[in-house]
């Protein structure tokens, strides 16, 4: 079962998992500049969900507005992928934004992972746009 832990404090063990865990998929993986990867770190609640004390999915949402927050830097180890781990901490997020009144969740979803999304139900808004040179649109979830 996954362990969820969340911070804000930039010193702690778990943002620094969850910066790993971003350099390996995002710079790595994808190739994108670890300055574009590594931005506006000062702020953001970061998750991390640990299986058998290892980080394996990360996550990081910004309150934009009042009732939104906006989620960023999904991602998840790539040797534990297909086990719905992304699922996972998307309904946690889900349930720490119910707990804090948010009304909308909305993320830039890589067009590879849209259906991802979808299934989850996030709806995209809007055209697409080019981030770090990948493809996203903007999805958005209303939450009851």
């Amino acid at each position: 079962m996954v362990e969820f832990k969340r911070t804000t404090d930039l010193n702690d063990q778990i943002y620094l998992d969850a910066l790993a865990l971003r350099t390996e998929v995002f710079v790595k993986e994808q190739n994108v500049s670890p300055t574009d990867e590594i931005d506006y770190e000062q702020g953001p609640l970061y998750f991390v969900g640990y299986l058998n004390s290892q980080p394996v999915v990360t996550a990081r949402v910004i309150e934009e507005d009042a009732g939104i927050w906006h989620i960023q830097r999904v991602a998840v180890k790539s040797e534990f992928r297909k086990r719905s781990l992304g699922t996972e901490m998307l309904r946690e997020i889900e349930n720490v934004a119910d707990s804090k009144h948010i009304q909308l969740l909305t993320l830039g979803a890589q067009d590879q992972a849209q259906n991802f999304y979808l299934t989850l139900g996030y709806q995209v808004k809007g055209a697409g746009f080019l981030d770090a040179g990948i493809k996203h649109h903007r999805m958005d979830k209303i939450l009851d």
